[in-house]
């Protein structure tokens, strides 16, 4: 795990188009997998987990559920940080990506999850990435890896950037009505870049919510 410190003040920047890529876009109705996705650049194969996490409202004590269907397999290949913050700040920002599609899952842009762990602009990042998936009638099914992360902390202790990242050639949109699985093959549009910054909820012990989401699209040093 490489720490490193994070300025209060760091100026990050991003495009409303690059936010709408992370978690899988979903603005392309007719896209395969769970993002935007095409078949016209071949991709080295993955490393895969074999044991994905199970996550309940039963293992998280705050009592938050974050449970996800079966087919819905999201893998976190993170190794835990030393230090006390990060450690909590690294758990929280997957339990943001799990609320995410949680709310897919249900079909909500209010479930309690989505506002345990994300505020502000990582709030909004949430409800779009779901509103496109409401609009599209469609769902999430597939395995999705999280990997080659890095924790950075703020002098203050109040914030953590989480950065990783994202491989999607195996998560793909499922119809609604139809239940039609729609994929395609592996490509360089499977592979992002996440920066997700998360900050401690100051009336909460423990808790920390994504308040910003960076993505850089096609990230080659995924691959």
């Amino acid at each position: 795990m490489k720490r490193h410190p994070l300025p209060v003040t760091a100026a990050l920047t991003a495009t409303a188009a690059l936010l709408l890529t992370a978690c899988g876009s979903g603005d392309d109705k007719s896209s395969g997998n769970d993002r935007n996705a095409s078949a016209d650049q071949e991709v080295k194969a993955p490393k895969w987990s074999t044991e994905p996490p199970a996550v309940s409202a039963e293992d998280k004590p705050d009592g938050v559920d974050v449970s996800l269907p079966s087919d819905i397999d999201l893998v976190f290949d993170w190794d835990k940080p030393k230090d006390k913050n990060e450690a909590a700040a690294m758990e929280d920002a997957a339990n943001f990506i799990r609320a995410i599609y949680r709310g897919v899952d249900q079909r909500t842009t209010t479930d309690a999850a989505l506002t345990a762990y994300s505020t502000g602009d990582g709030l909004k990042y949430a409800r779009t990435q779901i509103d496109v998936r409401l609009e599209g009638d469609w769902t999430a099914t597939g395995t999705r890896r999280h990997y080659q992360e890095t924790t950075r902390s703020a002098p203050n202790g109040n914030s953590v950037e989480v950065a990783f990242c994202v491989d999607s050639s195996r998560f793909y949109g499922k119809d609604i009505k139809t239940k039609k699985v729609r994929k395609t093959e592996p490509s360089i549009t499977d592979f992002d870049y996440f920066r997700i910054v998360m900050a401690k909820l100051p009336t909460g012990e423990g808790l920390w919510q994504a308040s910003k989401v960076y993505v850089e699209a096609r990230a080659a040093q995924c691959r």
